[in-house]
């Protein structure tokens, strides 16, 4: 929901307080429904001065209780996406330090490459059927649509399309 704990719970607090239904399938126990449960349910009172006192403690408590959960989970959800990204980080590393031992003859064993290599460029579906809206749409090509309006016809970024309208040109000018 967010990049971390802090800046997720203050959205997940605001989009309550705006009446959004938050639903997390990893997570249940932190949606809005159950926290709206959760401050709904209160002890009543017993009628003695001083009980009643406890019992507004306890209700209060058990809020608070519900609320630091929530944020648990957030900060747990952080720790998961930190701890991840430092392990393939360290995936990474590891496997560049055995290939440069393996070029330098002193590991045996198969180099692999990570990521792409140089130059390579990656294709996608989106790239694929965007090209071909843009050749059919846009005045630079087959179409009658200035940019503006084939950006929009498209369901492009203003950036992706360029970049796809100048893959296009580059792609023609080698042909």
């Amino acid at each position: 929901m967010s990049r971390n704990a802090k800046d997720g719970f203050n959205l997940y607090q605001e989009l309550f307080k705006n009446g959004v239904e938050l639903i997390f399938i990893k997570e249940p126990h932190i949606s809005t429904a159950v926290y709206k449960k959760a401050l709904e349910a209160k002890l009543d009172g017993v009628g003695n001065e001083i009980a009643d006192i406890y019992i507004e403690a306890t209700n209060k408590v058990l809020q608070l209780l519900q609320r630091q959960q929530i944020e648990i989970a957030f900060e747990q959800a952080e720790k998961e996406v930190t701890d991840k990204r430092q392990n393939i980080k360290e995936g990474i590393r590891q496997r560049q330090i055995k290939n440069k031992e393996i070029e330098a003859g002193v590991r045996t064993g198969d180099l692999k490459q990570i990521g792409l290599r140089r130059g390579t460029k990656l294709t996608t579906k989106k790239s694929v059927t965007g090209k071909e809206e843009i050749k059919r749409l846009s005045k630079d090509f087959d179409g009658s649509l200035n940019d503006i309006d084939c950006m929009k016809t498209t369901n492009l970024s203003r950036n992706t399309f360029y970049k796809y309208k100048r893959e296009l040109k580059e792609e023609l000018a080698l042909s």
